[in-house]
């Protein structure tokens, strides 16, 4: 099993919003990163935003220039699912598609070192589902960044029913370095955050269709009568209405208590 300090190239399938924020604060902590993804267009974004980002820290003094540069130079931008053969640690950040994702770890358990420990950044997928698709299920477990990720502080971490402890200690130190507060949610539909969350986001939704309220007074009656930065409908458009709808399809049928 691999120790803590011995996690020195982290690897990440996607370099989509999510993908590119990870590989963003992965290198910036110091690590060695190797953002991969089927589109060299999706890779050139990757680079670009993460550019941009670090040039807007630059542009606030909480970073200098000599680092920004340094941290992009420690990605390693590629479509060749091979190169994360040289990663301790792979996290995947593709779309929230069960089929997707399964194939994903299908196709990594050819190319990653034995020893090498899987991730997935689901918000809503079991764990143990998609570490059955693997050949290191005691290796494998959730760690579910929220976006963007370079500004939230949380890591939701999500252990699989063999997910053995050194795998947990070990996913949990890398993102505290990362400089991440991290939470443990069970293995359940939506875990902690989306469990309580998409409710939330839906009853919002409901409320706009029953003219309740309109989108400017749900949000502003939310913000300011519960103390939320953003409201549901705002926050509903920034997470994605389609990853909506996918998390809440994932509540429907693993909370669908009629079939117990």
């Amino acid at each position: 099993m691999l120790s803590f300090s011995e996690i020195q190239t982290i690897g990440v399938v996607g370099a989509g919003q999510m993908g590119n924020g990870i590989a963003h604060v992965a290198a910036a902590s110091g690590y060695q990163v190797v953002l991969t993804d089927v589109s060299e267009a999706a890779l050139a974004r990757a680079r670009d935003t993460i550019t941009k980002n670090l040039a807007r820290q630059v542009k606030k003094e909480t970073l200098t220039q000599a680092e920004a540069d340094a941290t992009v130079g420690r990605i390693t931008f590629t479509a060749d699912l091979a190169a994360l053969g040289q990663a301790q640690l792979v996290v995947e950040a593709a779309t929230e598609n069960p089929d997707l994702k399964l194939r994903i770890f299908r196709d990594l358990c050819k190319v990653v070192h034995p020893d090498a420990i899987l991730a997935s950044n689901t918000s809503s997928i079991s764990i143990t589902m998609l570490a059955s698709a693997t050949d290191r299920p005691e290796r494998f477990m959730g760690m579910h960044f929220m976006n963007p990720v370079p500004v939230m502080k949380l890591v939701e971490l999500i252990r699989g029913l063999a997910t053995t402890d050194e795998t947990y200690a070990v996913v949990q130190a890398v993102a505290e370095k990362l400089g991440k507060t991290t939470v443990l949610g069970r293995d359940m539909p939506g875990f902690i955050v989306n469990r309580v969350l998409m409710p939330y986001i839906n009853e919002a939704v409901q409320a706009l269709y029953e003219g309740i309220g309109s989108v400017s007074d749900i949000d502003t009656g939310m913000k300011l009568g519960t103390n939320v930065p953003m409201g549901p409908l705002t926050l509903a458009d920034f997470i994605g209405l389609d990853t909506c709808l996918a998390i809440m399809e994932v509540l429907h049928q693993g909370l669908d208590y009629s079939q117990q």
